[in-house]
């Protein structure tokens, strides 16, 4: 249960998350054969040069950074470029056999898998390269610095979330129960709050409209059968009973005592209403064996009414609606909960994740240019150009010096092919960057989304309808404001690979693959006895040594020790 967009970024869940335990396999960036000596001599050049870049992310094909305006730019200024390579298949499986080849490309991002990546020694260690060529990451990660060094006090990687100041998404950019608008439209924009009407909604448009061009209308829909997306399907649990994503396990606000949500009354509540759902025909049993691709052209055939997700997983799918000027068939977000009374937490606090970054590998053929690389992205304009593209091409400045969209300008955002042409979908996360949160020195908001002239601007009068009816300015006005989590996200939590507490998370997620699916696809007079038989199963495994755990670490991070 993670998210890879802090986003942005969630983001893909992680019941494993990454240590920080010290890798003696990993090479010292002054020794010669890291490649240091010829970066050295050639410090400040702009000899051409291509590096490998193996990012643990799905969804994008493998291309040269250069062949978008972005990565030729920043080649401009370097000499530098990357071979972007993208995952294909299982993540676990792809760093297992890379491990033991000792094949690594010269640079990985690298997400969920950071655990096994620092277990085999495979980067090298930042600290003097960051001192030697890295003013521009001092600047950015320097307050973070306590926070990304592993147990033997070095820096290995560079995380995603390096916030500089902070502002609020306007819209919402992580989970929520997700409504095609013609439902809300159909029924007079009700306001509704609880998962039960919000399923009613959804059963009664579908009994009014049972098919779309010929085809059965789909109710409700997850990606639970997409790579890695399983905890599409785990985590609405704890959202619903009125806490944010933090992994596997939900914090008490009181007592910052850690408990898992795998086989709680909420998690039974949740996967028993799917159950009914799935015997009056609303729920699409193909959530467990769809690809991403058939996942996301489901939710832009017009068939699908409803749907859980962060919206940084369905962006296309997304964009690709509001490029059609199929309004209606495009989605809300709504802060659902199980019970009226319950203080929703969809948005996410302030937060930090040290598990998910890019470090150099000990097979780079030249980390000085890499760093040196790095830290030239980190200039503000070029964090500028990574976010919001060229001025007057991409973007526009008013008299007051505000970032805006004029005209078509938002056409690079929003159009896929054009997203991608351009960079935005490449450089727009998995690279060192400042947190999606962040403010420039100038005041704008460094994510053109968390600009209020942005947000307004792009609302259709699809947009404004429902803003109206719930009586709000942005999405994420009637959503409620994040309550302070100090140690948040609790899923960036540290755990080393092979420790009893992370084959507990891996167990639990096994049995949780195995049940919850057959929980809700069997019969109603079943789920009790199947229900039985889940609980005698996770209670074999020893889950108080990852509470324990992770109750530690939280009580920790609030006391200020990461």
């Amino acid at each position: 249960m993670y998210r890879r967009k802090v986003l942005t970024a969630g983001l893909v869940t992680i019941l494993a998350a990454a240590t920080m335990a010290g890798c003696s396999g990993s090479k010292d960036p002054a020794a010669p054969e890291s490649g240091e000596a010829s970066g050295t001599e050639g410090a400040d050049s702009t000899t051409p040069v291509t590096f490998s870049y193996f990012l643990f992310a799905q969804g994008k094909k493998d291309v040269l950074a250069s062949e978008t305006t972005i990565g030729k730019e920043l080649q401009k200024q370097t000499g530098v470029d990357f071979k972007l390579q993208y995952l294909v298949g299982d993540s676990a499986t792809k760093a297992g056999v890379m491990i033991a080849s000792g094949d690594y490309p010269d640079v990985i991002s690298s997400s969920g898998e950071m655990a096994k990546l620092m277990d085999a020694g495979v980067y090298i260690p930042l600290d003097e390269l960051i001192e030697k060529y890295g003013p521009n990451i001092k600047r950015v990660y320097e307050p973070y610095f306590d926070k990304m060094k592993a147990k033997d006090g070095k820096i290995y990687t560079l995380p995603f979330t390096a916030n500089q100041g902070y502002t609020a998404e306007p819209d919402i950019g992580s989970g929520a129960f997700w409504i095609q608008r013609s439902v809300l439209k159909e029924f007079g924009y009700p306001k509704i709050t609880t998962l039960d009407e919000y399923f009613e909604l959804l059963k009664k448009y579908k009994e009014k409209y049972p098919k779309v061009d010929g085809k059965e209308t789909i109710g409700f829909t997850i990606s639970a059968g997409v790579t890695n997306n399983f905890f599409t399907l785990q985590n609405p649990a704890m959202h619903l009973a009125g806490y944010p994503n933090d992994g596997a396990v939900i914090v008490d606000m009181k007592t910052n005592e850690a408990k898992i949500v795998a086989g709680t009354d909420y998690q039974k509540r949740w996967i028993k209403k799917l159950n009914e759902m799935n015997a009056a025909g609303l729920f699409d049993p193909e959530s467990f064996t769809m690809n991403k691709d058939q996942y996301l052209a489901k939710l832009t055939s017009g068939r699908v009414l409803g749907y859980f997700n962060y919206a940084w997983q369905v962006g296309d799918a997304s964009n690709n609606l509001k490029k059609a000027g199929v309004d209606e068939k495009r989605y809300a977000p709504l802060p659902i909960v199980f019970d009226k009374g319950i203080k929703d937490q969809y948005i996410d606090p302030p937060g930090f994740v040290n598990n998910y970054g890019v470090g150099i590998t000990v097979n780079a053929k030249d980390p000085v240019r890499i760093i040196k690389y790095f830290d030239n992205m980190l200039k503000e304009e070029n964090q500028i150009l990574l976010s919001w593209g060229i001025k007057d091409q991409t973007y526009s400045v008013d008299e007051k010096g505000r970032f805006y969209y004029k005209d078509d300008q938002s056409k690079y955002h929003e159009d896929p092919e054009l997203n991608r042409k351009f960079g935005f979908a490449y450089f727009g996360y998995d690279w060192p960057r400042y947190g999606s949160n962040s403010v420039l020195k100038d005041g704008n908001a460094f994510a053109p989304s968390n600009q209020p002239e942005v947000a307004t601007k792009l609302y259709t009068d699809g947009d404004k309808k429902i803003l109206e009816a719930y009586g709000a300015k942005t999405f994420s006005d009637y959503f409620n404001k994040p309550d302070e989590r100090k140690w948040f996200p609790a899923w960036s939590i540290n755990i080393p690979q092979g420790s009893p507490e992370q084959i507990f998370t891996t167990k639990s997620d096994d049995l949780q693959k195995k049940y919850l699916s057959k929980l809700i696809l069997e019969s109603q007079d079943t789920f009790e006895t199947t229900w039985k038989e889940y609980i005698n199963e996770l209670n074999k495994l020893d889950k108080k040594v990852y509470e324990d755990t992770i109750t530690k670490a939280v009580k920790d991070r609030v006391a200020g020790k990461w």
